[in-house]
């Protein structure tokens, strides 16, 4: 019997059908996300400051965009991070900790209402905030006029706005990982004599960490990053939030003249984000998985 040798394939086109494409796509993405940062940090850095000018890949290299962001007079840049840092920690601090309460509620005990609740919960987390944006203007009107210090234009009515907008989801988010927390510590720490609140104080929320950070994250990128709700509460320009601000460079004043500053300030906006994503880093992939079982 003649063995017949059959014709190998072609080794490239082996590798291209069992791990190539995997390697194309992955560079296709690779290039998508990273196309727009690049231009952003070559219109920082380039001299000349307006949009016609900017390139890709940056041809000259200063830092004048970045020394105009802290010195000219129409660009209250320090006004305005300072801004969102005072609307953006309270409102994500104070958020997380009302769901971490409710939360708490929830997982542990057992009461009437509980599941209903829990459904509209999920519930209002699956419409947009700005669908309630017309609603939010009345109501806040409203209030402005007997409490002017929580109304329209005033940091502590974003802020308000903003601590709401947070509950939902960090309150199921957080029901879910207390769910995973086994209820015989509970047990054994009342029968030794503890409370309900030494017991959530002392003994869930330091296991409760990773989904108490990850919420915390959620909340607090949410709000520094928000253009929407703060363009209709915040309208004096040295009370804008960073969103409205930089946006104003590019609406109100020449584009041409002001995109350097705008790339300036987006890129330094963006390094807090990614700061706060890399020291928190370790506990984002078991909050997000613990979070997410069922109840």
């Amino acid at each position: 019997m003649t063995a017949v040798k059959r014709k190998g394939r072609n080794p490239f086109l082996k590798w291209a059908g069992d791990t190539g494409w995997r390697h194309a796509v992955a560079l296709a993405a690779l290039v998508f996300g990273l196309v727009p940062i690049v231009y952003v940090v070559s219109a920082a850095f380039n001299p000349n400051g307006t949009l016609s000018s900017t390139d890709l890949l940056p041809t000259s290299f200063s830092l004048g965009n970045f020394e105009k962001l802290f010195t000219d007079e129409n660009v209250p840049f320090a006004s305005w991070f300072a801004n969102s840092l005072i609307i953006a920690v309270p409102a994500a601090f104070i958020s997380i900790f009302i769901s971490s309460l409710a939360a708490y509620a929830f997982s542990r005990f057992r009461f009437q209402g509980r599941r209903p609740m829990l459904l509209f919960l999920l519930l209002i987390q699956m419409f947009p905030a700005f669908l309630a944006v017309v609603a939010l203007y009345l109501i806040f009107g409203s209030i402005g006029e007997f409490y002017p210090v929580a109304g329209l234009n005033t940091k502590l009515g974003l802020m308000l706005v903003y601590m709401g907008g947070a509950l939902g989801v960090s309150t199921w988010l957080m029901k879910g990982f207390f769910d995973t927390i086994p209820k015989e510590l509970d047990e054994a720490a009342t029968i030794d004599g503890a409370s309900h609140a030494q017991i959530f104080f002392g003994m869930i929320l330091p296991l409760a960490a990773p989904i108490i950070a990850i919420s915390g994250i959620l909340a607090f990128v949410g709000t520094m990053n928000d253009f929407i709700l703060a363009s209709l509460f915040l309208t004096d320009r040295p009370e804008m939030t960073l969103a409205v601000g930089l946006k104003t460079l590019t609406a109100e004043n020449s584009p041409a003249s002001y995109f350097g500053i705008f790339a300036a300030g987006t890129l330094l906006t963006s390094i807090l984000t990614v700061a706060v994503f890399m020291s928190l880093q370790r506990y984002i992939v078991s909050g997000l998985t613990g979070g997410a079982v069922k109840g």
